[in-house]
């Protein structure tokens, strides 16, 4: 049994909030970050405790993992796991090397624009019917879950999308294995 002095935790309360509204914590939250990386015992022992699973992803991000492997489908999950799969194709597109944009990259309206219009018909199914739709709806929800920040000009995707990706790509390996049988 992890002893646990609950005074060197002094972020716990912060942490907990942050993971239980299914924040991902990585390393831009640095002090939130820093504390999980040093004491990642005595936070698994007593998360696990309370009945959540504290996952570190070695990509740099905490979080606390669902019932399912991959992020809950729901509708706002199925519009992130659109954006970050149309924006990776729209960077290979571009001649960029994908995955290195995807995290360097920012995304501007003009860029949020340019991808509803072409993706008209997928974007539609999520009732996102602009660019701004796609902002409100999609990226500031991604802030909430520590997916993405915002910069200046709009918003960069940070380490925790790859969950987003990790899921993308089942769903692909699935589709070919299928198709082989």
């Amino acid at each position: 049994m992890t002893h646990i002095n609950l005074d060197e935790l002094s972020h716990l309360q912060t942490i907990n909030k942050k993971l239980v509204t299914g924040y991902h914590i990585s390393e831009q939250d640095t002090v939130m970050w820093q504390e999980l990386d040093q004491q990642i015992d005595a936070y698994r022992a007593l998360f696990s405790a309370l009945g959540h699973d504290l996952q570190h992803d070695s990509r740099g991000f905490y979080y606390f993992a669902s019932d399912e492997s991959t992020p809950n489908m729901g509708k706002i999950s199925r519009a992130i796991a659109l954006t970050i799969y149309i924006l990776i194709e729209h960077y290979a597109n571009s001649g960029k090397d994908p995955m290195r944009a995807l995290f360097d990259e920012v995304n501007d309206l003009e860029l949020m624009q340019t991808l509803v219009q072409m993706n008209k018909h997928l974007f539609d199914q999520l009732e996102i019917f602009s660019g701004s739709d796609l902002r409100k709806d999609v990226y500031l929800r991604m802030i909430r879950l520590g997916l993405a920040r915002e910069v200046e000009n709009g918003f960069m995707l940070q380490a925790p999308a790859y969950r987003y990706i990790d899921a993308l790509m089942e769903v692909n390996e699935e589709t070919y294995i299928g198709e082989d049988e």
